[in-house]
C-alpha cells in the first residue's frame, strides 16, 4: 500500500504540474517528507489523507488506486442483473432476485449512476412483467392506455423518481438516452403526457440520432457499412411506426386496412434485405407475421392466417439459426458490408420466450383489444394445433 500510495502522490502531483515543494506547503509538511512518500521511504499519517486527496480532487480510493476495483465489481454486479433481468421477457422469471441485486449494489454504491439506472430498469421491467400493461378505447374509438391502473404499480412510481434523479445528472450518451426512453414511457403508462414532452424537449430528432450522424464520421467503405447500419435500424423503426400508429387507430380501421398497413410495415424490409437475408430482424417479422394472422382471420380470410403462421415460424427458426453461428453478415447490395453481432442477440435457451416454441404462447405478441373475439376460434381450428406441434419441434 506504501508504494502503491507514494506512485499515486507522484503520479497526481505530475499530472497537476506541481513540485514537491508546493504539495508540502499546502499540507504543512516538508519536502523531503513528500520526497520519502513518493520513493516508498515512509508513508504520510492517516489524518492527512483527506486532505491529500482534496489537494489533487480526488477521493480517498482514487488516492489508494481503489477506483479500478471499484468499477469493475460495479461493472460486473451491472452485467449479472441486465442479463437476469433480460430472462424477465413478458414473465417473471427471476425479477425478485434481480431487485434484490440491484437494491444490494445500491447499498455498496450509492449515488453510483450505473448502479441507479440499473435498478431503475429493473423496476421499469417488474411492473410489466408483474402486473402487465393494459389498454382502453376510448370514446372516438382509439387506443388509450389504462392509466388508473397503471398509476397503483409502486415499482413504477419508484421508477420513475429515479430516471428524474438521473436526467439532472447524466451526460449526453447511452445512458442518458436510455433513461429518457424508459422515462417518456412510464410517462405515457400514467397518462402523464406534458411531463413526457416536457423531458423529451432537449431529444434530437431523428436525424441528430448516433445511426445518422455516424454516417458523417467516415467516407469510402466505412461510410457505405455505416449507411446500410443506419438504414436498417430505420427501416424498423418505420415498420414499428406502422405498426403503432394502425394499433392506436383500434376502431377506426377494418380489420382489411389493418391488414394492409402490416403488409406494409413486413415489406420496408423486403425493399432493403432483396436477397431474403434478414439477419436479426427476422424475430421482429416473426412477431409481425403473428399479428397479421389475428386480422386475416377477422377478415374472413382464414386459409391466409394460417399461411401467416407459417411464415412466422420459418422467420423465427431463421432466426434461432443465425444466433447459433459464431459469425454472420447481411448479403444484399446495400447491406453487403454489415456484420452481425452474434453474440449480441444470441437468446437463452432457458428461456421459454426466445424460442419458437413462444410463439404459439404469446400469439399475438401486441396487446390487443381483438385477441379475446379471434382467440377461441382459431385455436380450435384444427390447423392451429397442427401449427403448435410444428413450433416445437
Amino acid at each position: 500500500m506504501q508504494l502503491n500510495l507514494g506512485a499515486k502522490i507522484r503520479e497526481l502531483r505530475h499530472r497537476d504540474g506541481r513540485t514537491q515543494e508546493m504539495l508540502a506547503d499546502a499540507l504543512g509538511v516538508t519536502s523531503q517528507a513528500v520526497s520519502r512518500w513518493e520513493s516508498g521511504g515512509s508513508y504520510p499519517d492517516m489524518e492527512m489523507i483527506p486532505a491529500i486527496a482534496n489537494y489533487f480532487g480526488v477521493t480517498i480510493d482514487e488516492l489508494f488506486g481503489y477506483e479500478n476495483d471499484r468499477d469493475k465489481k460495479i461493472e460486473t454486479i451491472v452485467k449479472q442483473i441486465k442479463e437476469m433481468n433480460a430472462r424477465n421477457n413478458g414473465v417473471d422469471i427471476n425479477i425478485d432476485e434481480c431487485l434484490a441485486l440491484a437494491r444490494e449494489a445500491m447499498i455498496e454504491f450509492p449515488a453510483n449512476e450505473k448502479v441507479m439506472l440499473c435498478l431503475a430498469d429493473v423496476l421499469y421491467n417488474a411492473g410489466y412483467v408483474r402486473y402487465g400493461e393494459y389498454h382502453l378505447i376510448d370514446d372516438e374509438g382509439y387506443n388509450v392506455y389504462d392509466i388508473e391502473r397503471h398509476r397503483g404499480y409502486a415499482e413504477w412510481k419508484e421508477a420513475i423518481v429515479i430516471y428524474e434523479k438521473l436526467l439532472k445528472t447524466l451526460e449526453p450518451g447511452e445512458m442518458r438516452h436510455n433513461a429518457l426512453r424508459y422515462l417518456t414511457q412510464l410517462y405515457l403508462n400514467m397518462g402523464e403526457h406534458e411531463r413526457a414532452l416536457s423531458a423529451i424537449e432537449s431529444a434530437p430528432t431523428i436525424y441528430g440520432s448516433y445511426e445518422c450522424l455516424r454516417i458523417n464520421a467516415f467516407d469510402g467503405k466505412r461510410r457505405a457499412e455505416a449507411c446500410g447500419e443506419a438504414l436498417l435500424k430505420l427501416i424498423c423503426a418505420s415498420s414499428k411506426s406502422i405498426i403503432g400508429t394502425m394499433l392506436s387507430y383500434e376502431q377506426n380501421m377494418t380489420p382489411s386496412e389493418k391488414v394492409q398497413s402490416i403488409r406494409s410495415a413486413i415489406t420496408l424490409f423486403d425493399h432493403v434485405c432483396t436477397d431474403g437475408n434478414y439477419g436479426i430482424y427476422n424475430s421482429y417479422i416473426a412477431r409481425m407475421y403473428t399479428l397479421l394472422s389475428l386480422y386475416l382471420w377477422l377478415d374472413g380470410k382464414h386459409d391466409e392466417a394460417f399461411e401467416a403462421l407459417d411464415k412466422s415460424l420459418v422467420h423465427f427458426k431463421e432466426f434461432e439459426e443465425l444466433c447459433a453461428k459464431s459469425e454472420a453478415a447481411y448479403t444484399a447490395p446495400l447491406l453487403k458490408l454489415v456484420k452481425i453481432d452474434t453474440e449480441k442477440h444470441r437468446f437463452d435457451k432457458t428461456h421459454p420466450h426466445t424460442e419458437a416454441v413462444s410463439l404459439a404462447e404469446d400469439w399475438p405478441w401486441w396487446s390487443v383489444q381483438e385477441y379475446c373475439l379471434v382467440k377461441d376460434e382459431i385455436q380450435s381450428d384444427p390447423r392451429w394445433s397442427e401449427w403448435v406441434k410444428k413450433t416445437q419441434e
